[in-house]
């Protein structure tokens, strides 16, 4: 085969994957082509699809390839799905992201960072399978480890864990202004619960805030959607700003 044809079997090939594939598994189908010659063309597939302004392009997910769209077009996509996409709520991806920088980490590791139960959100976490057991602590109890999972890379769009974005050193200021975000947003919910007549008891006074109690979480993850939003390109960064944005007047729930 000549290389258009190379070209073109490779794009066959991520069109019709669901999952990333890496250059070794795209060699054991094409038997005689090399992974060299499998990444550059990946590469002029690319550039064809920047030059042409196509909805989509190649990405290096997870430790492999995969083909997306833009996350430009994903409301219409979750639209023609008839769903938002999926996006984590603040506890779990503060927990998340813990998990992600520490791991492995056991859960009164991740506790002790929080200040609340995590029970809840390791569950759904788990469910989601952006996170899974690494292993056991060598300590007394011999408690569980977490860490992230190829999931988890395919979610955030990351190529691997190289690829987090690195932590800012938060500043007194940061700190409150957080805390003033949150409480406005919890008293928000309250406000609603109440109105709704929904007994508010599950929130707590903490240092002047509300919190929710984060134990039995449920988990609300769809199903039978292709990846869109966050799995379509977008940053752990712009994950966070979205989830400012976003209320389900009930509980805190990833």
């Amino acid at each position: 085969m000549d290389a258009q044809e190379l070209k073109r079997i490779i794009e066959a090939l991520l069109f019709a994957s669901d999952k990333s594939l890496s250059a070794a598994a795209i060699k054991d189908v094409l038997k005689d082509r090399s992974v060299e010659e499998i990444d550059a063309c990946v590469e002029e597939l690319n550039k064809e699809y920047g030059a042409e302004g196509r909805s989509f392009n190649v990405r290096q997910i997870a430790g492999g390839y995969r083909m997306m769209t833009e996350p430009v077009y994903s409301k219409w996509i979750s639209a023609l799905y008839k769903r938002p996409p999926e996006k984590l709520r603040g506890p779990a991806l503060e927990t998340l992201s813990i998990i992600a920088y520490k791991q492995p980490i056991a859960r009164s590791q991740i506790e002790a960072i929080r200040g609340v139960n995590v029970d809840g959100v390791l569950q759904t976490l788990e469910e989601r399978s952006l996170i899974r057991t690494r292993g056991r602590l060598d300590a007394p109890g011999r408690p569980i480890l977490y860490g992230t999972t190829n999931e988890f890379l395919q979610h955030f769009g990351l190529k691997s864990l190289e690829d987090l974005p690195r932590l800012k050193e938060f500043q007194e200021s940061d700190l409150d202004l957080i805390k003033e975000q949150e409480k406005a947003r919890i008293d928000k919910e309250a406000v609603k619960l109440k109105a709704r007549g929904i007994d508010v008891g599950f929130l707590e006074d903490r240092e002047g805030l509300m919190h929710p109690s984060e134990g039995n979480v449920p988990s609300e993850a769809g199903q039978g959607a292709p990846d869109v939003g966050v799995g379509s390109g977008q940053s752990m960064n712009e994950a966070v700003r979205d989830e400012e944005d976003k209320e389900d007047g009930t509980r805190e729930t990833a």
